[in-house]
């Protein structure tokens, strides 16, 4: 399980398109007071709008770790970002990074991190051995958000979900098993790059007995619905043993994306499929909040969008990014 020093300095590298920097976005907007500032070469034209430390100077403020916020094409680490790495594990940072290429796959870096002790961390990547899940009880409680298809808020809930309960004085914990999720947390797993078998005890280990009011919050991956990433969806259902379950659905999606052939299922179908997978480790788990991403809809849209189906499915319905997750954090709070 990864442990990140914090605090961050941003590495942009020489990114031209927004979106190519999500990660380093979502570090500055989830994590802000864990990031000192930004970093990039000459060529960059996005900006995080933080302040421009060099390597040298933001070890000197005593950031912790680099942290590669950017995906490069195809995941691969650019031979002329090397330089800029190496001061940073030269000035007694760590470097990380979730990209395909393992940083420890280039001599220099790993001669400049042993120079200085400092640590390579490949976040999309675990050398940790987990066991087999167990399906043992554990204390505390759980919630895990879930999905009709990748990539429509799991995580963006996740984070407004913990942040919501911890603003109402509630111990609550978020649980990372994405690369950036890592990142922001500075702790957890990439279930991706485990081996399907051990899925679920690397859920178990992530989410360990805890105080009985305390609340962790684990960041969901894929779908079942999905053709090529159902079982990593099920492993982390199995091995979080839920208590709570929180849909999360983008209504203008009609097929799983990228697979045409593959509808979004109706949401009522997607409840009882998902809480009869989790009550294998938890026959107690429930469905407690529907969360959308409603990029799609306009500001007059959206109100009629939540009010009906809040009415359909007798749970309440939001959007972290309109309106926050309150409604949901209720529930979980009155349990």
């Amino acid at each position: 399980m990864h442990q990140l020093r914090k605090p961050y300095l941003l590495f942009l590298g020489d990114v031209q398109l927004k979106s190519d920097a999500k990660t380093a976005f979502g570090l500055r907007d989830w994590c802000r007071d864990d990031v000192m500032g930004e970093w990039a070469l000459p060529a960059a034209t996005v900006s995080l709008d933080l302040p421009r430390h060099s390597p040298a100077q933001a070890a000197a403020m005593g950031a912790g770790s680099l942290v590669i916020g950017v995906a490069a094409v195809g995941g691969v680490l650019p031979e002329h970002w090397l330089g800029e790495l190496e001061a940073a594990l030269d000035a007694g940072m760590d470097v990380v990074s979730g990209l395909h290429s393992r940083l420890a796959s280039f001599p220099r870096l790993v001669a400049a991190a042993q120079r200085r002790g400092a640590r390579l961390h490949d976040v999309r990547h675990s050398d940790q051995v987990f066991p087999a899940g167990t399906g043992r009880k554990r204390s505390g409680k759980r919630v895990l958000t879930v999905g009709t298809d990748c990539a429509l808020g799991k995580k963006y809930t996740a984070l407004a979900l913990t942040r919501a309960l911890q603003e109402q004085g509630c111990a609550a914990t978020f649980r990372a098993t994405g690369q950036t999720g890592v990142m922001i947390a500075g702790s957890g797993v990439a279930v991706d790059a485990v081996i399907s078998d051990f899925v679920s005890g690397a859920a178990e280990a992530l989410s360990p007995d805890n105080d009985a009011a305390h609340w962790d919050v684990i960041e969901g991956q894929g779908a079942l619905f999905h053709p090529a990433y159902a079982g990593v969806t099920l492993g982390l259902l199995h091995g979080s043993q839920p208590d709570a379950l929180v849909l999360c659905h983008d209504p203008s999606r009609k097929t799983i994306e990228g697979y045409p052939g593959f509808p979004i299922p109706d949401l009522q179908h997607a409840i009882n499929r998902y809480v009869e997978a989790a009550r294998l480790t938890n026959a107690a788990v429930r469905c407690v909040g529907i969360s959308i991403n409603s990029s799609s809809l306009s500001d007059a849209q959206w109100p009629d969008y939540a009010h009906g189906l809040s009415a359909d499915l007798k749970l309440p319905v939001v959007d972290p990014m309109r309106g926050g997750v309150r409604a949901i954090a209720n529930v979980l709070l009155a349990s």
